[in-house]
């Protein structure tokens, strides 16, 4: 599924027919997810164990909101249809929107992804400035009751265990409650307790996919003149395993992240961190680095181990009232920016199964809908993943000779801005992957080098390797 070939987002196709929905976390997936069951019941509580003040401060809850975050258009456009006034208010915020084929650059396979010819607007800020933007929208609702500093304790259920009837949490007074709901929707993320609850209730845990990549980060945040809007992203690829970017973001600063795969981990000493980036392919970032001033006290690292998939929509049985999305689902590799714009599509997801009826069986409903969705992106990113060897896991089907085909497109598309443009469509969700084997596409990836199209070159708003 991409943003191409779903249904878009229409209030109108669901009718409140219920009266309570709790969302468990309070991030995008939570957000999101509350936002259209708000279609169907008549409140909805979102319980986050984090406080959750106004201003845009990352959560320590989730130390990745203290890094940088991709927003791809596939789920700029998702968040704005559920929440209109998103993209302006992300701007008015201090936010930026630029020209994600002439300020954003990607060194990828060897060479620089080539400029399209389309203009592609790309929203670029903090995450917690993402996060508090929707939030902002959220508690502006009257049926939509947003309750931070809440810990979720567990699930409540009817006699016979066949269905979720609510929560048992504790309030930010320390209070022990519970919240009677027709649904619950899990979105507390890779440390979702939902499957050692439902062995321990008598159903099966889902079925596990894990694809070990060892991907640590680490991210400082340095000054950045007002007029500077550079973007750029280096992506690790086999057998190089360090890449890294820089993003502009509100306040006049970049994140700047340095990655490192299998276990090549980035320092977080600041001399040792310059060495690091020194070592990757183009300099833009080493000198950041060097030049810039420092905003960031210390270097912030994450780990992050391996992409895992929970299948939930393997099962045979589930109980009624309940669905998981989000991150408790799938979470990938951060590399590839994928996260929020998922979240969203997931909660479209939800929203499309709300729209067929009734709430029997809506767990089931959704994660055979999600699938389609979190389908495409698996296969692209974790695919993506077994370039290197070192990769551990299950591999989707056609990995290999999709890889070649991936990689031959990504080195043709250094001058081709046709290619350019295809691929970052798909990588931006907006189109699906199958996109890039349409016949223009494929014969120009497949084609001899003299038939495959004009060598425009590519056209920057920089020189490359400039020292800022």
């Amino acid at each position: 599924m991409a943003l191409e070939t779903v249904d878009r987002y229409d209030p109108d196709n669901v009718t409140t027919s219920g009266d309570c929905a709790v969302v468990v976390g309070g991030s995008i997936a939570g957000l999101c997810a509350a936002r259209v069951l708000a279609d169907a019941f008549t409140d909805v509580v979102i319980l986050e164990r984090d406080p959750l003040p106004d201003d845009p401060v990352a959560r320590d809850g989730a130390p990745q909101t203290s890094h940088p975050h991709a927003m791809l258009e596939a789920g700029r456009a998702t968040l704005e249809d559920f929440f209109p006034g998103f993209s302006e208010r992300v701007l008015a915020e201090g936010g930026l929107m630029i020209d994600g084929s002439t300020e954003m650059q990607q060194y990828n396979q060897g060479g620089y992804v080539a400029d399209s010819q389309a203009r592609m607007p790309t929203y670029c800020a903090s995450r917690p400035l993402f996060e508090s933007v929707v939030r902002q929208q959220v508690r502006n609702r009257e049926d939509m009751d947003l309750r931070g500093d809440h810990q979720f304790l567990g699930y409540l259920t009817d006699d016979g265990d066949s269905a979720v009837t609510g929560v048992q949490f504790r309030d930010s007074a320390g209070a022990e409650q519970t919240l009677s709901a027709d649904v619950v929707v899990d979105a507390t993320g890779r440390t979702s307790h939902t499957p050692t609850w439902l062995a321990d209730h008598g159903y099966e845990k889902p079925p596990i996919d894990e694809v070990t990549i060892d991907v640590t980060y680490s991210t400082v945040r340095l000054e950045r003149p007002p007029d500077d809007r550079r973007m750029l992203m280096v992506t690790p690829d086999a057998p190089r395993t360090r890449g890294g970017g820089m993003i502009p973001v509100e306040g006049n600063r970049w994140e700047v992240i340095i990655q490192g795969v299998h276990g090549d981990t980035p320092p977080t000493n600041r001399d040792e961190l310059v060495e690091y980036a020194e070592s990757l392919p183009v300099p833009d970032i080493a000198n950041l680095l060097r030049s810039r001033t420092w905003l960031s006290e210390d270097v912030e690292q994450y780990p992050y181990p391996a992409s895992i998939r929970r299948r939930y929509e393997a099962l045979d049985e589930f109980p009624d009232g309940l669905v998981v999305t989000g991150d408790a689902i799938a979470s990938f590799n951060p590399i590839y920016g994928q996260g929020m714009s998922v979240a969203a599509l997931d909660a479209l997801s939800l929203h499309h199964v709300l729209a067929d009826g009734d709430f029997a069986n809506l767990g089931p409903r959704f994660f055979e809908r999600a699938s389609n969705v979190i389908d495409n992106v698996w296969k692209l990113v974790v695919g993506g993943d077994f370039q290197f060897p070192q990769t551990v896991g299950p591999k989707p089907d056609g990995t290999a000779i999709a890889n070649w085909y991936i990689e031959r497109l990504i080195r043709r598309s250094h001058d081709d801005p046709v290619l350019g443009e295809a691929f970052n469509r798909v990588t931006r969700l907006e189109k699906p992957p199958t996109s890039l084997l349409r016949p223009r596409i494929a014969w120009r990836v497949l084609s001899p080098i003299s038939t495959a199209g004009p060598s425009l070159g590519h056209h920057s708003t920089h020189t490359r390797g400039e020292t800022p």
